[in-house]
């Protein structure tokens, strides 16, 4: 059987094995948006296109973001280069509080427009797969409506998958009854959220939600059937892999403070650490994710934006993989690994994140011929194209 779609003359970056996996002057035959062949030989294919030596990876995936918000926080991070402090940003009514008026003032045709320009920008730096969470409406009304503006980024040029992060922070109403605002998010949007939502998520942190109220998050949003995911560790230790490894989260993210105790937890529960370098940079956070620990456990290791407006307003995945080197001190194989294999499985997916017969044909092609330039680069276009289930985003220039 012929394919629909021939890659040829290509370096073919498969991530089998330990390594990168390249296989040069390859081909790639697609059948029905799944890889049909990877290897020598020219398939017969209705559609051939000449990559002319160009590298194909798998499609990027980006476990974290945040990518539907109102507004920016832009006037904030000038006023902070001039020396006010975030404490003092907050008490000004700046912070996330700026974010959550924001968004609760946008309507869903706004969220969407200003999300599905943020989505292109990772498009074109060679995403395929988008997490999108919630957390910035902090209200019934708002969430869903950020969930309808996820939903509606369906379809197209990215696969989206969407978390519900509603335990983000205490809305301002509810400061005086923390445990009333638990009950909400238990008892009316973990529910509401069925069907619009694949995944529940709690920022447990000093400034976030306590273990306890955490736990109640979470235990109905598995009760429910959503995957679980936890904020952990980012700003102090605390319990966040502790419960992340009891619920059987697909992830822990950011892990700056995590000790071996955590990371212990964490393999023996199989949950995949997601490092956020664009967040450590851009708050210039001294502290660093336990590297070694999770290399010595045999942990996967992703990488990912966090694409946000206050703490990492990052939309290239080749940008995170740069830092996740420079900052937290993988290697260039590691952070491609982080953006493709540990990505997928920090969603819970298998059917993406390699190069391999079966596989969905999730590809991007890069304008590069190996793969570390993606981590040595900085700020370059190097995507000249990606595929989503075998459909090409844009025509190779």
């Amino acid at each position: 059987m012929s394919a629909d779609v021939a890659l040829v003359n290509a370096t073919v970056a498969t991530m089998e094995g330990h390594g990168y996996g390249l296989l040069e002057g390859a081909s790639i035959g697609i059948l029905d948006g799944i890889i049909d062949s990877v290897g020598p030989g020219r398939p017969q294919a209705a559609d051939i296109v000449d990559l002319g030596g160009r590298l194909v990876t798998p499609g990027l995936i980006d476990a974290h973001t945040h990518l539907v918000f109102g507004g920016n926080r832009a006037r904030e991070f000038e006023l902070r280069l001039g020396g006010a402090t975030y404490a003092e940003l907050n008490e000004s009514g700046g912070g996330i509080r700026s974010t959550v008026r924001a968004t609760r003032a946008a309507s869903t045709d706004d969220l969407v427009g200003d999300a599905t320009r943020r989505l292109g920008w990772l498009v074109g730096n060679g995403a395929t797969t988008v997490e999108v969470k919630t957390g910035y409406g902090l209200d019934v009304a708002t969430e869903l409506r950020m969930l309808e503006a996820i939903d509606r980024l369906r379809g197209g040029p990215a696969d989206i998958h969407a978390t519900l992060l509603a335990a983000h922070t205490v809305p301002h109403e509810y400061a005086d009854d923390r445990a009333g605002y638990v009950q909400l998010v238990v008892e009316e949007l973990i529910p509401s959220s069925v069907g619009l939502a694949q995944s529940v998520d709690v920022f447990v942190e000093t400034i976030g939600f306590t273990a306890q109220e955490a736990d109640q998050v979470l235990a109905a949003g598995v009760a429910a059937g959503l995957r679980a995911s936890v904020h952990a560790d980012q700003l102090t230790l605390g319990d966040g892999c502790h419960l992340a490894a009891r619920y059987g989260a697909r992830s822990a993210d950011h892990l700056e403070h995590a000790d071996a105790a955590a990371v212990e937890v964490l393999a023996s529960s199989g949950t995949v650490p997601v490092l956020i370098p664009g967040a450590s940079s851009f708050l210039d956070e001294p502290a660093r994710p336990p590297v070694d620990l999770l290399r010595d456990h045999g942990l996967q290791i992703a990488v990912a934006t966090d694409l946000n407006p206050g703490t990492s307003p990052t939309a290239s995945l080749p940008l995170a993989m740069h830092l996740s080197c420079v900052r937290f001190g993988l290697t260039p194989l590691e952070a491609l690994h982080g953006t493709t294999t540990a990505a997928a499985a920090a969603l819970g997916l298998s059917d993406r994140g390699r190069v391999h017969e079966g596989q969905r044909a999730d590809l991007a092609v890069w304008d590069v011929t190996h793969p570390s330039e993606l981590s040595y680069w900085v700020g370059a276009p190097l995507c000249t194209t990606t595929f989503v289930a075998g459909a090409m985003t844009k025509e190779l220039a």
